[in-house]
């Protein structure tokens, strides 16, 4: 039986406890702090969680430093380096001390703010309605922030042993560059490591997926250039493929598929990626102690960061929305502000902008065509080829285009560039989407040349009528489309 004293005396009391901490949860907790508020931060490690370590920061350096190394290979561009060779182990290393840095910055900012954020290391659960317990500790606060993210979805007839059929919490910790690698699912995470795979050279990459085109949540035109792509850097896509088992045998794992045609097919491969989404990581939590309405999924119910607990927020991949660090913070800095009276706007998912570090490099925010057509939305949308702008001329890399949406009477909806560096074009379309921005404002925007943004520019002069480059004379390489 409790000691009722005793609990009452041992338990840590907070103004905010933050469970978790990767780019939601930390975020949350400084926040939390500049308004003089005392904190918990609850996690089980490592500090800064999927936005460093086996995510955000872990693949893109991988990604970098493979597409660095592939590019250094190249023999037509006036140098042959085709003699330079690759350390897998070397490879590593550099990853991992990037992420290191990353997290030694982390660590050093709140050791900072000691007097106002304890970390409190343990996996967190709820024993009663504004009451955890976590490596040891029982902590009760006014406020909670529930910002755990999410962990690698795997398919019931999947099973994962870490070693030969992984995910992406190990794909980066193989001892080897694995000669043969399937990767189950044509999403962002699985084409990004077909990319880095296929670029570092050594590696014969087959990617499985049960739609009939790669990225089918961006239009056509987008997965055909990454198709096109991958095919040339030797990356075999299966579409419409059905899997029905991943067996391991000895020091191989064995797929079993159904392809396109109906007929089933098996192969062996060193390792097995299983890339099929992520889900929150909130089994566990007990959040049903605190009043946290839970979807089927995982998901935590919210009404912006509010969950159904008047005393409970969620931020991050825990709520039902895009899966991104960049929006995991910024929904618990404004979980914290609503909290603590700030009234914040709301925030604006339209305008939410993303990477996907594939080849070639694909940026987006807002809608594409697929998307307006579902919301039965009426736009007119500019595509340029980068085959028009000098930068990529120069960069000797025309692969790509951009596409740029608006409605009929100017305002802006969406952005999609494909290429060599994509995702630095972005930002200034999604900040004029959030004001309710039009064409106008991106043809009055002075850029600097030779630059990739160009494009984005001669995307809008076209919606315009004012391009330099006219479609009646620029046949396949610009063109407006009506929807």
């Amino acid at each position: 039986m409790i000691d009722e004293a005793r609990y009452a005396r041992a338990v840590d009391r907070y103004d905010l406890c933050v469970i978790g901490g990767g780019p939601a949860g930390v975020a949350g907790a400084i926040r939390a702090a500049d308004l003089g508020k005392r904190v918990a931060l609850v996690d089980v490690g490592p500090l800064g969680g999927a936005g460093i370590f086996e995510g955000a920061l872990s693949s893109k350096t991988l990604w970098h430093l493979a597409a660095d190394y592939t590019r250094a290979r190249r023999c037509d561009r006036g140098y042959d380096g085709r003699a330079l060779t690759c350390d897998w182990q070397a490879v590593r290393g550099e990853v991992a001390a990037a992420c290191t840095e990353a997290q030694s910055l982390l660590t050093r900012q709140l050791a900072a703010l000691a007097g106002a954020i304890d970390r409190v290391t343990g996996r967190a659960t709820f024993v009663a309605r504004d009451t955890i317990e976590a490596g040891g500790r029982r902590v009760t606060a006014e406020r909670f922030l529930i910002a755990v993210g999410s962990t690698p979805r795997v398919p019931p007839n999947l099973a994962v042993d870490g070693a030969r059929v992984v995910t992406s919490d190990h794909i980066e910790h193989v001892p080897e560059l694995p000669r043969r690698l399937a990767i189950i699912g044509a999403g962002v995470v699985g084409c990004e490591y077909a990319t880095v795979f296929a670029h570092l050279g050594h590696t014969q990459v087959e990617l499985f997926d049960r739609q009939p085109r790669i990225l089918p949540f961006e239009d056509q035109d987008v997965s055909a250039v990454v198709a096109h792509r991958f095919a040339a850097i030797g990356v075999h896509v299966h579409k419409s493929a059905k899997i029905e088992s991943v067996t391991v045998i000895g020091d191989e794992a064995e797929v079993a598929w159904t392809d396109d045609a109906g007929v089933r097919q098996t192969r062996r491969y060193d390792r097995v990626l299983v890339a099929t989404g992520r889900v929150p990581a909130t089994a566990g939590l007990g959040l049903d102690l605190a009043g946290v309405a839970v979807e089927q999924g995982g998901g935590i119910t919210v009404d912006g960061t509010r969950t159904r607990a008047p005393h409970v927020w969620a931020a991050g991949d825990v709520t039902p929305d895009l899966m991104l660090a960049n929006l995991a913070e910024l929904e618990a800095r404004h979980a914290v502000e609503d909290m603590y009276g700030l009234d914040p706007p709301a925030i604006i998912h339209e305008a939410q902008s993303a990477i996907y570090f594939l080849s070639p490099e694909v940026a987006a925010v807002g809608l594409n065509e697929q998307m307006a057509k579902a919301k039965g939305i009426r736009y007119r949308a500019a595509v340029v080829s980068n085959a028009l702008n000098r930068r990529n001329l120069a960069m000797r890399s025309t692969v790509g285009f951009v596409k740029l949406l608006a409605r009929p009477d100017g305002r802006l909806l969406g952005l999609r560039v494909v290429g060599p560096q994509a995702g630095t074009c972005i930002q200034g379309v999604a900040l004029l989407i959030g004001q309710g921005g039009t064409l106008d404002a991106v043809e009055r925007c002075v850029h600097p040349h030779p630059a990739v943004t160009e494009g984005v520019l001669e995307a809008a002069r076209l919606l315009l009528g004012t391009s330099l480059y006219k479609p009646e004379a620029m046949a396949g390489l610009c063109h407006i489309v009506h929807g």
